[in-house]
């Protein structure tokens, strides 16, 4: 990021701006919208993606998804993921991919069998076109992904600018929030998930993406925050993002930025000497008194139900029935789905509908492993087995990659909870894939300040 002139905390600013902007002019968030990728391309062809541009604009375009959607700015709901896919085709062009990669093109030809059963058996009230797309875009964006990082080889602190790149447009989604819902006290009245508090969007998938934030801003607090100034401003946003993650009151994005910060912090106290161990042993018990006062603060400001929340009771502090919030009934529809069709599967998108003869309802799946098993029968089988064991035979060879395990766990869990609606975990989990060469100078001239 040689030519970046903006300073690490301008940057922040202008982030934050862009939240006040928008939130005033609604409309701007269209005109952000399409900037991102006329700007990102003008930045990768300029440079012909010699610094692996690419990675930074569709590292931003995953941390700017859930703002624009809940703003109004996305064309369609596929708009980030085909963005990021245009992306990771336009580096291929500029810098090829390894020949070993080919792992994720036989993923990719996986899901063939399951959109052919599809497109035979569906009937004529359904939008074939919109299912396929719904539910295959999310793993094809994974396999351009994968691709395109397949064993790439990148520095630390360029794989860290490009984590800062998805963790820019968090700020902005965090500010807007604070506009939309300044007091969280007012609109808190039970233990589910809040729509106010998660600007009107999704809860399931801002908690998501905030909870990446928690990741972002705490990997940034640790190991780049070099002056009282960055730590002052790092740890606040930290806070803030900790904050806004928790009264959105779904659960699975906080549990996630939380695991991805307690691996990075072993993986980090594993590595280190003697001498650095200590220091890594003060900041979990740092981190823990201010989860805990992060947690207390978000208890008093929703008299407790946050509390409820995670013990899994309703308002009055019953006992809910189900753990997930209706997923269990969810799952085991799919599982009922394979076994009457374990081989071919129902067909890519037709779980939506088949899931209304146990459950009464057409319901979307939230779970991508146990969709990838109903609708693509052995085959689901066969390409989850790819995603889960490539990435570790790869580290195996690459111990030096210290997001690995955070960036594995964020793409396991989300897809447990919120399938692949969103390009975060298919862009994240590819970046597991990188080669890493740690280092860490003690002057970032050449990057953000």
């Amino acid at each position: 990021m040689k030519n970046i002139k903006f300073t690490y905390i301008s940057l922040l600013l202008i982030h934050a701006a862009i939240a006040l902007a928008i939130f005033v002019l609604p409309f701007l968030s269209k005109v952000y919208a399409l900037l991102i990728p006329v700007i990102g391309f003008f930045i990768v062809t300029r440079t012909r993606n010699k610094n692996n541009e690419v990675l930074l604009v569709a590292g931003y375009l995953v941390g700017v998804e859930v703002f624009l959607r809940m703003t109004g700015g996305n064309f369609n709901n596929e708009y980030v993921k085909v963005m990021v896919i245009f992306f990771m085709l336009l580096g291929m062009l500029y810098s090829n991919f390894s020949s070993n990669s080919f792992i994720y093109v036989l993923f990719a030809l996986l899901l063939i069998p399951g959109a052919i059963v599809a497109i035979n058996v569906a009937d004529l009230d359904t939008d074939i076109k919109k299912a396929l797309v719904f539910n295959l875009l999310g793993p094809i964006c994974l396999c351009f992904c994968s691709i395109y990082m397949f064993q790439r080889k990148i520095t630390f602190l360029n794989l860290q600018n490009i984590v800062l790149a998805m963790g820019f447009p968090i700020v902005t989604t965090t500010v807007y929030l604070f506009l939309y819902n300044p007091s969280v006290r007012d609109v808190v009245t039970g233990t589910q998930s809040n729509f106010e508090t998660s600007g009107g969007f999704g809860p399931n998938q801002v908690s998501t993406i905030l909870g990446l934030g928690m990741f972002v801003f705490f990997s940034q607090l640790i190991l780049f925050s070099k002056s009282k100034i960055k730590i002052i401003i790092n740890g606040v946003l930290l806070i803030f993002v900790s904050y806004r993650a928790i009264v959105t009151f779904s659960r699975g994005g906080v549990i996630a930025g939380v695991i991805m910060i307690i691996c990075l912090l072993v993986i980090l106290y594993y590595f280190s000497s003697k001498k650095n161990k200590s220091k890594i042993g003060l900041i979990f018990i740092l981190m823990g008194l201010l989860a805990l006062g992060i947690w207390t603060y978000t208890s008093f400001q929703t008299r407790g139900m946050i509390e409820k929340r995670y013990a899994n009771k309703d308002a009055r502090g019953r006992e809910k029935k189900d753990h997930l919030g209706g997923r269990e009934a969810i799952i085991d529809a799919d599982l009922k789905l394979f076994f009457d069709n374990p081989i071919m599967g129902i067909g890519a998108g037709m779980g939506k509908e088949m899931r209304k003869d146990s459950l009464g309802e057409e319901v979307a799946a939230h779970n991508e492993i146990s969709r990838m098993l109903s609708e693509h029968g052995l085959f689901g089988i066969i390409g989850l087995l790819l995603l889960f064991l490539v990435p570790i035979v790869l580290y195996t060879n690459n111990q030096n990659h210290l997001y690995f395990l955070s960036f594995y766990i964020f793409w396991l869990l989300t897809i447990n909870h919120a399938a692949l609606r969103i390009a975060a975990p298919a862009f994240v989990y590819a970046l597991a894939l990188l080669s890493i060469k740690v280092q860490i100078p003690e002057k970032t001239s050449n990057n953000l300040k």
